[in-house]
């Protein structure tokens, strides 16, 4: 979520995605899905030996498994989602000459845009030294449950577009091992991870998951029929 890595004093993203993973008591998949002159997009996907509502409790709880070296303030400690819509995935800058002091700062990462209890967590905003340029993301994380629920596949999603300075085909892969990396600190809550199925479907897509009973897919990555219809003019299209 925040692909930076504290260096000297200074703020760097990560390295790839191979080194990241490296760890995992099984492979977990990981890609930059796409990267064009406007872009880049990244998938993740580990699976968990731990139900739905143990991996979502964890997973909005980054000052538990986020790397303290790849945060603005050195400890992770500092790091919290607020966890409703509009709310702030954010890091407060602690007053070190005087830790009980009001904090000489803070951070927001990204805003939380959809949440859905257990299922999914969409935030937006451009992480860590991505900030300085003129981007913006949206970052979606998807859970499945696995066998009769026992299990829980993650996919995570990145989607990074505008303009920088430096060409997307190196900030994709650097974001990619970035992500990487935070998602083995989260697995290794668990004690590792297993080769995830959860399918990571190409652009426009119809490819759909299997979804608890009365669950919808979910929006975004995979198709969601319920999206709002389009409207030309005064007339609504599609119903």
């Amino acid at each position: 979520m925040i692909p930076m890595k504290r260096c000297g004093g200074k703020m760097l993203l990560g390295g790839i995605a191979a080194g990241a993973m490296a760890g995992l008591s099984v492979p977990a998949v990981a890609k930059v899905a796409s990267v064009s002159d406007r872009g880049f997009v990244v998938q993740q996907v580990v699976e968990v030996s731990v139900a739905p509502d143990e991996a979502w409790a964890t997973l909005i709880k980054p000052s538990e498994w986020w790397d303290s070296n790849h945060t603005w303030s050195g400890d992770a400690a500092n790091l919290s989602i607020e966890p409703r819509a509009g709310g702030c995935f954010c890091e407060v800058l602690p007053n070190k000459t005087s830790p009980r002091a009001a904090p000489r700062g803070s951070v927001e990462h990204m805003r939380v845009v959809y949440i859905e209890q257990e299922r999914v967590l969409r935030m937006v905003g451009a992480l860590g030294p991505l900030q300085g340029e003129a981007l913006n993301g949206t970052m979606t994380i998807q859970l499945k449950p696995e066998g009769e629920g026992s299990r829980t596949q993650i996919l995570l999603e990145y989607v990074v577009g505008g303009y920088s300075r430096s060409a997307f085909e190196k900030l994709g892969g650097s974001v990619d091992g970035m992500l990487g990396e935070q998602l083995k600190g989260y697995v290794s809550k668990f004690g590792g991870a297993f080769d995830a199925a959860f399918p990571l479907s190409e652009p426009g897509s119809e490819q759909q998951a299997e979804l608890p009973e009365g669950k919808g897919t979910i929006p975004g990555v995979l198709p969601l029929p319920e999206n709002p219809p389009e409207i030309e003019g005064n007339e609504v299209i599609g119903r």
